[in-house]
C-alpha cells in the first residue's frame, strides 16, 4: 500500500504504518522530552526521553482511537474497514463503500470527532480528580490538549477533513445529490487549503520565519485531496444510471467453442483482427472460456482442421466476470481494485453480452462531458 508497513490488526481491522510516521514519531518526541527537561530540570536526560517518547505513543494512539470511531460507525452500517493507516499528517480509515444515507454518512464523519473529545474529556478528569502534578500532570494536559485539537482541527468543514464530510452529508440531505455534498464540500476545502498556504507563504517571505511551514505543508495536503475528491464526485455522477452493458465494446472477440482451430484462425487471426484473446461460447450463447492466440502454438497445425476451440480454451471463473446490469462505478472500482484492464460481461443467465475494457468507460465519460451540438 503506497510503501506502507503493515503491523497488525486491529479488531480484524488490517494496521498500516507509513514511513513518514516514524519520522514525526522522532520529531514529537524530541519536542515533548525537550519541554519536560526544560519545564522539570530535576528530570535526568534519560527520563525526560522516556516520558517524551510515552507521550507522543499517547499522541498516536489518540489518533487511531479517532480513526476507530469512523471505523466502528462505519462497521455497524455494514461497510467493510479495510485498514487504518497512520501517515505524516494523522490516520486514515480507507471504508469499503460511501454509507448509504446522509445521515449515515453524518455520523461515520462525527463518530472520530467525538472519540477524541471524549478521550479529551476523560485525561481531564483523571488529572483533575487525582490530583496529578508533577511530569505526570503535565503529560496529562498535553495528552488533553492534543485531543481536544484533533478534533476540531478535523471539524474544519472541507474535505478531506471530517467536517467536510460532515459538510457533505448535511448538502446530501438537502439537496437529495450525494455529489453536490462533494463538490460543495471539495470546494471549501480548497479554500481551506490556500488559506493555509498563505499562512505560512507570508510570513515566510516577509520575515524569513519558518514557524508556519507545517500550515504550508497541511495546505498542499488539504488542497490536493480536496481537488481529487471533487474529481472523483465528477466521474461518479457521470456514471450514475450506467451499467456495465452500456460500455460493451461492440464486436466484442467472441467466438463458437464448436469453431476448428483452422476456422478460428482463418476468420479471426488471419483475417486481421487485432485481439490477441476471444471469448468462447458454447451453442447457447453462455461463456465456457477464453482462447488466446499464443494458445494455438500449443497444437501441430496439421491438426488444426480437427481440433476445436473447445479442446484448447481456458476456463473462466465468475469472479472474473461481472453482470450486464452491475453499475458502472462498482465496475469502475473493480478494475483499479484488481488491476484488470478487461472484463466479461454475462446475464444473469449466462450469456455473454461482449467484453468490457477500462478504455471504453473513460471514452464514455469524455463523451458525456462533451456539450451536445446545437
Amino acid at each position: 500500500m503506497n510503501g506502507t508497513i503493515r503491523v497488525g490488526n486491529l479488531f480484524g481491522i488490517p494496521f498500516y504504518i507509513h514511513p513518514s510516521w516514524f519520522l514525526v514519531l522522532g520529531l514529537v518526541t524530541w519536542s515533548y522530552s525537550s519541554g519536560l527537561a526544560a519545564q522539570f530540570p530535576q528530570l535526568s536526560a534519560g527520563l525526560a526521553l522516556l516520558l517524551g517518547l510515552m507521550s507522543a505513543l499517547m499522541l498516536f494512539a489518540s489518533v487511531v482511537a479517532h480513526e476507530l470511531g469512523h471505523s466502528f460507525v462505519a462497521m455497524g452500517q455494514g461497510i467493510d474497514v479495510k485498514s487504518i493507516t497512520l501517515f505524516i499528517f494523522g490516520g486514515l480509515a480507507s471504508l469499503e463503500k460511501e454509507s448509504k444515507t446522509p445521515g449515515e454518512a453524518f455520523w461515520v464523519a462525527i463518530a472520530g470527532p467525538m472519540v477524541s473529545l471524549l478521550l479529551c474529556g476523560i485525561v481531564t478528569a483523571i488529572g483533575v480528580t487525582t490530583t496529578a502534578s508533577g511530569p505526570l500532570a503535565a503529560i496529562l494536559g498535553v495528552l488533553a490538549s492534543v485531543n481536544l485539537a484533533l478534533a476540531l482541527f478535523n471539524l474544519i468543514p472541507g474535505l478531506p477533513l471530517d467536517g467536510g464530510n460532515i459538510l457533505k452529508a448535511i448538502v446530501w440531505k438537502i439537496t437529495g445529490n450525494p455529489y453536490k455534498g462533494v463538490t460543495f464540500a471539495s470546494r471549501v476545502g480548497q479554500i481551506f487549503g490556500w488559506v493555509a498556504i498563505l499562512s505560512g507563504i507570508v510570513p515566510l517571505l516577509l520575515f524569513g520565519s519558518f514557524g508556519n511551514f507545517w500550515n504550508l505543508l497541511v495546505g498542499f495536503f488539504l488542497l490536493q485531496n480536496a481537488g481529487n475528491a471533487a474529481q472523483f464526485a465528477r466521474v461518479q455522477e457521470k456514471l450514475t444510471g450506467l451499467t456495465a452493458e452500456d460500455a460493451v465494446t461492440q464486436d466484442s472477440p467472441i467466438v463458437s467453442a464448436n469453431l476448428t482451430l483452422r476456422e478460428f484462425a482463418d476468420e479471426r487471426v488471419i483475417s486481421g483482427q487485432n485481439w490477441h484473446r476471444f471469448l468462447v461460447t458454447d451453442d447457447d450463447g453462455q461463456l465456457v472460456g477464453a482462447i488466446a492466440v499464443d494458445n494455438l502454438r500449443s497444437v501441430p497445425t496439421a491438426l488444426w482442421p480437427e481440433t476445436q476451440v473447445r479442446e484448447v480454451m481456458r476456463p473462466i471463473t465468475e469472479s472474473t466476470t461481472v453482470q450486464s446490469d452491475q453499475p458502472l462505478l462498482e465496475v469502475m472500482q473493480l478494475l483499479e481494485q484488481q488491476k484488470l484492464s478487461v472484463l466479461p460481461v454475462i446475464r444473469e443467465n449466462g450469456v455473454l453480452v461482449g467484453i468490457l475494457e477500462k478504455t471504453a468507460i473513460i471514452q464514455l465519460l469524455q463523451s458525456r462531458t462533451q456539450p451536445n451540438p446545437a
